[in-house]
């Protein structure tokens, strides 16, 4: 197949009107999902290292079955390794995250008191997030966005993925870079809705190895659409 625009052209960063016309088409297909934050910034930090490497399904069972064995999160952190990783087997490379959770635990506060966060400015926020153990900006992007409803988008490869195929992102990028770029191209309120409809767009359509260019919804605003 050959792209239809030839090779790809310099990135220059979109501007509003694009990135209005792309979320009204996303939000035309999947609607605008609506999540109230929690307010539970230890519950969305384990999360996210149990979301790591593995589907959803599998990040659930191990979630459920950690919250089972153990009672509190300072009863995993204090808890020989061994039992979190076996609690945790079913979300994959156990060895690695049970060793990564208890090193966040054993950083956070005595008390896992991280409720300041909900008054703290949000780089501050991230700064210490990102501060603690195998933590960036992915992680800290879900803790303060699903937590506190933070001004913050998590890029996970699907993000990734669908934003830089749409020239939102510059190719080659870093994540830090795209976090900044696309929370800085994404009007405020409207997070969650980046953050979820692209999710959405890359599982259905935009795939890895074989987008769906042809049904794509954004095939007639996409640089990167193959014919």
């Amino acid at each position: 197949m050959s792209r239809a625009s030839g090779a790809p052209a310099q990135w220059t960063r979109p501007g509003r009107r694009r990135v209005a016309g792309i979320r009204r088409r996303l939000r035309e297909v999947y609607g605008l999902p609506g999540l109230e934050p929690h307010g539970r910034p230890v519950d969305e930090l384990i999360l996210t290292v149990l979301s790591q490497s593995t589907n959803d399904r599998n990040r659930d069972v191990a979630w459920t079955r950690l919250r089972e064995r153990f009672e509190s999160w300072e009863a995993v952190r204090d808890a020989p390794v061994e039992e979190v990783e076996a609690a945790i087997r079913p979300g994959g490379i156990s060895h690695v995250k049970s060793r990564r959770i208890q090193a966040i635990l054993h950083a956070l506060p005595e008390e896992l008191d991280l409720s300041w966060m909900a008054e703290a400015p949000e780089q501050d926020s991230r700064e210490y997030l990102c501060s603690l153990p195998g933590v960036g900006r992915k992680t800290a992007a879900c803790v303060l966005l699903f937590a506190y409803g933070a001004r913050d988008v998590p890029v996970d490869t699907h993000v990734g993925r669908v934003a830089t195929r749409l020239r939102l992102l510059r190719p080659g990028a870093s994540s830090r870079e795209q976090h900044d770029e696309i929370v800085a191209l994404t009007p405020p309120g409207a997070e969650l809705e980046m953050h979820v409809n692209l999710i959405r767009h890359g599982r259905r359509t935009c795939h890895a190895r074989l987008p769906a260019c042809a049904e794509c919804v954004l095939r007639r605003v996409c640089p990167s659409r193959r014919v």
